[in-house]
């Protein structure tokens, strides 16, 4: 079954048991509301009767004329004795002329049917000397008033089978709508599974509806962020296929050559292995590289804990002076300063960024460390060629490399500062870049301490 079946289906079905509902109310509201009116009236017209004064001492109660300046066609009006003979009478209704006669020495109201026909009564005891010689009894039968019923009903069963009819056209319309976007949507994937080509939702049409149109917008948002990642995608593997050209390319290259000369001459034989030595090893560089970065693009691959910003660096530090005896100098604002974060992956921006700082200058690098309302500050400042202004926007594209010095020749693949590009995103951080040719570079990294 369709949504907008289900939908229909499920709207009409609570319409129609809340009209049932709103229907019953109002019948037994109407009849309640009536009844207490003709009860009103009979109570009335009983009061007046008692205020006659040949009723109050019932002096006259077999008189004729004496019930009959009370008559109504509806009712009918008797005085009965204790031995059940009726002693006056005033009516011409046949069904009220046929109830039998019961005395009472109490006084009641109430409703009793006969032949389907709803009869009000009211029974009065009359007294003389302080004992019950008589009753009064008045019978009023509400065949008018149930005509007025008969003729509600009809009129609510009519305006409810409209309203019915209004609601089943209405929701199905209103359902058609409601659904045209995901209708389009539906099609929209079908012709991009068809066609392999992604493509987004017109708005036109959806103005109408603030839900429709953020429906329609997170469908575009979506399909514009999938066409930007493939498009990164191929770009990656277009800039990955050239990077991994190279190395082969040399690889295939002095191995072709060790076949035709290499056995023979040494000179060419030592050339060929030390060639193909080294790009195994940028081969090697790059895959791993590749595969880090592949990685990071998962949410979940961030391990938090707490841990000591300050300590990290200086184990840091002193692991890669020792290793390229050259100079790291840690500077802290604070002796301690902690936030909640991937250590390892914290670890693995620093070492990107002080290999960069390494490789690219000659002089001492400087690493400055502050904490300031709960945001971990982290400079890394060398003196070395610098970066044209017009290159650090494109800093941290994958494969990218500023010209000049940094080139291969510095054994690197440029994947380096993307992959410290998404570890700082990852943590809801930010990095930004300040350098100047020849006089050096800074790279500023600020995150959250989140204790």
């Amino acid at each position: 079954m369709t949504l907008r079946k289900r939908f229909t289906l499920f709207t009409i079905f609570w319409f129609i048991f809340i009209l049932i509902l709103f229907n019953i109310f109002v019948y037994f509201y109407v009849i309640k509301i009536t009844t207490q009116s003709e009860e009103q009236v009979i109570a009335n017209k009983v009061n007046l009767m008692l205020d006659n004064p040949q009723i109050q001492t019932t002096t006259r109660l077999t008189d004729p004329e004496l019930l009959n300046e009370y008559y109504n066609v509806d009712e009918v009006i008797r005085i009965i004795l204790p031995d059940g003979k009726v002693a006056n009478i005033s009516g011409s209704d046949s069904a009220l002329l046929e109830l039998p006669a019961v005395f009472y020495d109490q006084h009641q109201t109430g409703m009793q049917t006969k032949g389907g026909e709803r009869i009000l009564y009211m029974r009065v005891p009359l007294y003389k000397d302080g004992k019950v010689v008589a009753m009064l009894e008045v019978n009023r039968i509400l065949n008018e008033l149930d005509n007025y019923l008969q003729i509600l009903v009809a009129a609510l069963s009519v305006t409810s089978g409209g309203a019915i009819l209004f609601a089943i056209f209405g929701t199905y319309w209103f359902t058609s709508r409601l659904t045209a976007p995901i209708g389009q949507m539906v099609n929209t994937m079908r012709e991009i599974d068809r066609s392999g080509k992604l493509r987004q939702i017109d708005l036109h049409g959806h103005e109408e509806s603030a839900e429709l149109q953020q429906l329609v917008r997170a469908f575009n948002q979506m399909i514009e962020r999938l066409d930007r990642t493939f498009a990164r995608q191929k770009q990656f593997v277009a800039d990955a296929s050239h990077e991994l050209k190279t190395p082969l390319t040399v690889i295939s290259s002095y191995a072709g050559l060790l076949k035709r000369w290499g056995r023979d001459d040494e000179n060419i034989r030592n050339e060929a292995i030390d060639a193909i030595d080294m790009e195994a090893a940028r081969l090697q560089n790059l895959t791993k590289s590749m595969l880090t970065l592949a990685e990071a693009e998962q949410e979940d691959w961030l391990r938090q804990e707490m841990f000591d910003v300050v300590q990290l660096v200086d184990e840091l530090a002193g692991m890669l002076q020792t290793t390229f005896q050259r100079s790291i100098r840690v500077k802290p604002i604070s002796r301690v300063v902690r936030m909640v974060g991937d250590k390892d992956k914290i670890r693995q921006l620093l070492v990107i960024l002080l290999d960069n700082a390494i490789k690219y200058s000659k002089d001492p690098i400087d690493v400055t460390i502050a904490l300031n309302k709960n945001i971990v500050k982290i400079d890394v400042r060398d003196k070395g060629i610098g970066i044209p202004e017009n290159e650090i926007p494109h800093l941290f594209e994958r494969f990218y490399r500023v010209d000049g010095a940094r080139s291969r020749s510095t054994g690197g693949v440029g994947l380096g500062l993307s992959i410290a590009k998404r570890i700082v995103d990852l943590h809801e951080g930010q990095i930004s870049v300040f350098s100047l040719p020849d006089l050096g570079t800074t790279i500023t990294i600020q995150f959250k301490q989140r204790r």
